[in-house]
This record gives C-alpha cells, structure tokens and sequence, in this order.
C-alpha cells in the first residue's frame, strides 16, 4: 500500500468515525436552542412549534428535533387530559410566544417579528 493510499484511506476511516460525533441529537438541539433563537435564526409559533427563520448552521435541525419531542409531550398532554393535540398545539404556542423574550422571532398573522 502506497503512502498516499494509506493516508486516503486513513482520512476517510476517520471522517466516517467522526460522522456521529457531529450528528445533533436531542440534548444538542435543546443545549443550542437559545442561541439560535438569539441569533434570529430559529422563532415561536402560534402552532406550539418552532420555525425557522434564517436557515444557518444547524437551524433547521434543531427546529426538527425539538418539534418532534414537542409533538410527542403535546399528544402525552392531550390524551392525559382528554384534549385534542391541536388544542394542546395551540395553548402551548400562546404559552411559547408570552415566554419569548424582547428582540427574538414570533410568527404573527404568517410573518416573522421581533417581540
């Protein structure tokens, strides 16, 4: 094996092992929510859910990540309590838009503002 083969090969070996250790998980996602938001990257809606609104870095992904654990505490909440998810959905994203704080993203009315 050449020199230059093993160092290909050795590279990509690493990148590969590497890969997951990248990979945002939950935790990742809830740990750089606040700076996303922050950064106006990432915003409340009125559905309970998060939006993104400038897609940089891993905006998206963490916006996909915290949906989907937000969806599944919405259905646990609605079937615990006899409610509909879209109800749950809804008091939840007024609750999350209250919350935001000044100079972070809200959709209202379909358009991205700042509280």
């Amino acid at each position: 094996m050449s020199m230059r083969t093993f160092f290909a090969t050795a590279a990509l070996a690493a990148s590969l092992l590497a890969t997951p250790a990248w990979a945002l998980d939950l935790n990742g996602a809830m740990g750089s929510l606040p700076q996303a938001k922050a950064a106006g990257l990432l915003g409340e809606q009125p559905n309970g859910y998060l939006g993104v609104v400038n897609n940089q870095n891993n905006a998206a992904e963490i916006a996909r990540l915290i949906n989907q654990a937000r969806k599944s505490e919405y259905q646990r909440l609605a079937r615990d309590n006899n409610l509909q998810l879209p109800d749950v959905e809804t008091m939840a994203g007024k609750k999350a838009i209250e919350k935001t704080p000044g100079g972070q993203y809200i959709l209202v009315n379909g358009r991205w503002m700042t509280k």
